[in-house]
């Protein structure tokens, strides 16, 4: 009988830990299991990690039970298992020399401790699945890699960059959708496993092209998905400074981004955006075949853009290459650095052998990526722009550069600031602010320590204090929006911090 209210108050224990045991299991998942970045996380958020969960804000990318997640889960608990059975262990070793009522005192004191460093049995559950995930990422791994190989027919893109990919891959799949059958990756699969996984399940005989994109945090990482995909084309988008806590300075991304070049075979067509200055370098030291697009320098160019005109609406450009050939293109897509993203669309086009014709009537069809500056209709009157996908000094100065097109209406920002840069944040979260007050009527700072950097950089501007508000949280913001926004302004909402970053 006591042994049976010893396994009835672990049961209650169990119930009481497992949801907290979940929510440390959604931050692992979003550190992507990596036992290492699930310590820098619990290193970083001790509040969030051993205090009480306060779940106020609705979650961004919920928890999703996968295969993975699952088999992680079950690791965790059954840990927990094992340290609450210590106290049954105990009473049944002692015949009788530890009573029922200390067992049960040090059960509960157990069951208290546990709840607390959960995060601690989690971080212990990733290392001890670690090696088991990896051997059954390897078996998905070559699976997908054999059915690559497999499909000497098959087209294969990969495109890679610090920011700009994820655009650039939805624009090349509309361009090519004019002549091919195109299997893209949905949102931002561009690990090892999620581009395993669209391969396994997704690809078939009737695809005539995959498109790839292939993302890093540290160096080595675009070498692994290229080796996985197998490009014959490759694109570099745009050289920047994002991941810099992993990858510490520019000349390592660089060196990764390099990394799908150096995987093209000798046949391969390497494409780069020649207007940024990180990959000029790069290109200039590749002796591949390859196709040059920009802005700039149109006369060093393959691919460029001429008669440019942006407006709120979208854009119009003459699309030109260096053989004499052009033809006038329309987008939906707002800002000058979208045209770069469909002139990299264009040119793998190109290397494909669609003509200017075709590659028109794809770029007017393409549509905005989701929170990547897609105008959202409030059904107020007022304009919504959402750029919430992980901002960047190039990308929020595009940003800033796009709501200056709107010739009516006031011009309010809200932004959380930018993250994952390093030591080089505060300085460039200091210039966003001063760009900022260039540009914007009102100021709406999600998070009162992390934007202090933008204050700051407003204040150099000698912005009005009266037009700028700190919030908590988004809700926050929305209730201001609703008090200072009128038909025609713009709301610009740059960069959201995901669930696993603290303000």
């Amino acid at each position: 009988m006591d042994i049976l209210i010893i396994l009835l108050l672990i049961a209650v224990a169990i119930k009481f830990i497992s949801d907290k045991s979940k929510y440390h299991l959604h931050m692992a998942q979003l550190e992507g299991y990596d036992p290492r970045l699930y310590k820098k996380w619990i290193e970083a958020n001790k509040d969030k990690a051993f205090g009480v969960q306060k779940n106020t804000q609705p979650v961004k990318k919920p928890l999703v039970f996968t295969q993975r997640a699952t088999r992680l889960f079950r690791t965790n608990i059954l840990l927990n298992i094992l340290i609450l059975l210590v106290p049954a262990i105990l009473f049944l070793s002692t015949s009788g020399g530890l009573t029922i009522s200390i067992s049960v005192v040090i059960l509960v004191l157990i069951s208290a401790i546990l709840y607390k460093v959960q995060a601690l049995i989690m971080y212990i559950s990733t290392i001890i699945m670690k090696p088991i995930e990896d051997k059954i990422n390897m078996g998905f791994y070559v699976a997908a890699q054999e059915k690559v190989k497999a499909r000497e027919d098959l087209r294969v893109v990969g495109i890679t960059g610090s920011f700009g990919k994820t655009s650039t891959k939805f624009i090349v799949e509309a361009i090519l959708s004019q002549k091919f059958n195109v299997l893209n990756t949905p949102e931002s699969y561009n690990t090892p496993m999620g581009l395993s996984k669209v391969i396994n399940n997704e690809l078939d005989d009737d695809h005539e092209v995959f498109i790839a994109e292939l993302g890093a945090k540290e160096i080595g990482e675009i070498r692994e998905v290229a080796q996985l995909v197998q490009p014959k084309i490759g694109v570099l988008t745009n050289i920047g400074p994002t991941h810099m806590e992993t990858f510490k300075n520019i000349e390592n991304i660089m060196k990764t981004k390099y990394e799908l070049i150096e995987e093209l075979p000798t046949d391969g067509i390497a494409i780069f955006n020649y207007d940024n200055e990180y990959i000029k370098k790069l290109a200039d030291k590749t002796f591949k075949e390859k196709i040059l697009y920009g802005l700039e320098d149109t006369d060093k160019l393959n691919i460029y853009a001429d008669n440019i005109v942006v407006s709120e609406f979208g854009s119009s450009f003459t699309l030109k290459d260096d053989q004499g050939n052009s033809v006038e293109c329309t987008t939906k897509l707002l800002g000058k650095h979208n045209i770069s993203n469909l002139l990299a669309g264009a040119s793998v086009a190109r290397a494909l052998g669609l003509s200017f014709e075709e590659i028109s009537k794809g770029i007017a069809k393409v549509e905005p990526v989701e929170h990547r500056l897609n105008i959202i209709n409030s059904g107020s009157g007022v304009i919504v722009i959402d750029d919430a996908f992980n901002s960047n000094p190039i990308g929020s100065k595009a940003a800033l550069e796009v709501i200056s097109q709107f010739k009516e209406g006031k011009k309010i920002i809200v932004t959380p600031g930018m993250i994952e840069l390093g030591d080089m944040e505060e300085a460039a979260n200091r210039e966003f602010g001063v760009n900022i007050g260039k540009v914007c009527d009102y100021v709406i700072l999600v998070g009162e320590k992390r934007t202090k950097p933008i204050y700051e950089g407003l204040m150099e501007t000698n912005y009005n204090n009266d037009n700028i508000f700190i919030v908590s949280n988004l809700d926050e913001a929305t209730a201001i929006i609703g008090k200072i926004a009128n038909p025609k302004d713009v709301v610009l909402f740059e960069n959201d911090l995901p669930d696993n970053y603290s303000e």
